[in-house]
């Protein structure tokens, strides 16, 4: 078993054809079809049925493919931490964040395990809308991002750091005003909203879409990280996190609307064609370190 097999392995199994599986590994077909044979005789299961002339994963495929992806991290951390030794690592690291508070994201944390552990490098941050920061890991313009999503991007490979959780936060002088409403009442009150491809737009968009309603934006706002201050200053609703929300009600700044809520994702994403890359494979393994260890 070989950790080029692997490699092919989960590049078919994530992009369902050979031939295009082929492409992206710079190999010939022919090439990567022997790789995933020699890897099936070698663990002695079928990782694809091949049945019907389509090639899907059988239930081994599927059962193997997250310790295939795991394995195949742990070698290039491997790899990073080599070239680490020999000082070799070195440049500039482009990583994109949602609009948000950097104690959230953990920020401070990163960049100081960054600066320790890679003396050479100039970490650079940009903060983007969610659905920008998917577009621009995918396109290459970022070697990766944290994001905020209700669901993974497709085409990037994404690690889950921790669950968020969105309540709808009124100010205080709008509560009394919804004693007895319900949605419809509470989508003519005055919303603040992010920018259109922002994960609280995302949010707030399905919130309503689920009740055939749109809210009453009155405020598109680019930073994310303080809408508790517009909500307390009355300028309007707003989905705030959780911890966020219940904190200003329990001050009296705002007040928590039912149990109604919206879920998301904080997550880490990655181009799979830069994912072998020596500085986005360091940073990984410090994402690892900061959120997960």
């Amino acid at each position: 078993m070989e950790i080029y097999q692997i490699r092919a392995f989960i590049k078919v199994a994530r992009l369902g054809n050979v031939t295009r599986a082929a492409e992206a590994l710079s190999l010939t077909q022919p090439a990567v079809t022997a790789q995933i044979k020699a890897l099936e005789q070698s663990l002695g299961v079928a990782l694809f049925d091949r049945s019907g002339g389509r090639l899907t994963l059988a239930k081994a495929g599927e059962a193997l493919l997250e310790t295939a992806e795991q394995l195949v991290a742990l070698g290039n951390q491997l790899k990073s931490a080599a070239q680490a030794l020999q000082g070799e690592l070195h440049g500039v690291l482009e990583l994109g964040v949602p609009s948000e508070q950097p104690d959230f994201l953990r920020l401070g944390e990163l960049a100081a395990t960054v600066m320790r552990q890679l003396p050479l490098v100039e970490l650079k941050t940009h903060v983007l809308p969610a659905e920008v920061l998917a577009d621009q890991v995918a396109n290459g313009r970022l070697a990766a991002a944290l994001t905020l999503a209700a669901t993974p991007p497709r085409g990037l490979q994404w690690m889950a750091l921790r669950s968020v959780r969105y309540r709808v936060a009124l100010p205080s002088s709008r509560a009394d005003s919804l004693r007895k409403g319900g949605w419809r009442e509470l989508a003519q009150l005055p919303w603040l909203d992010g920018p259109s491809r922002s994960h609280t737009h995302l949010l707030l968009r399905d919130l309503f879409e689920r009740h055939g309603l749109s809210p009453r934006v009155v405020m598109q706002n680019d930073d994310q990280a303080n809408l508790m201050a517009l909500v307390r200053a009355d300028a309007g609703c707003a989905l705030l996190r959780e911890e966020i929300a219940l904190q200003g009600a329990a001050a009296g700044d705002c007040t928590v609307w039912s149990n109604v809520h919206a879920d998301a994702t904080l997550g880490f994403i990655v181009s799979p064609d830069r994912a072998a890359e020596p500085l986005v494979v360091a940073l990984e393994s410090m994402v690892r370190e900061v959120w997960l260890a």
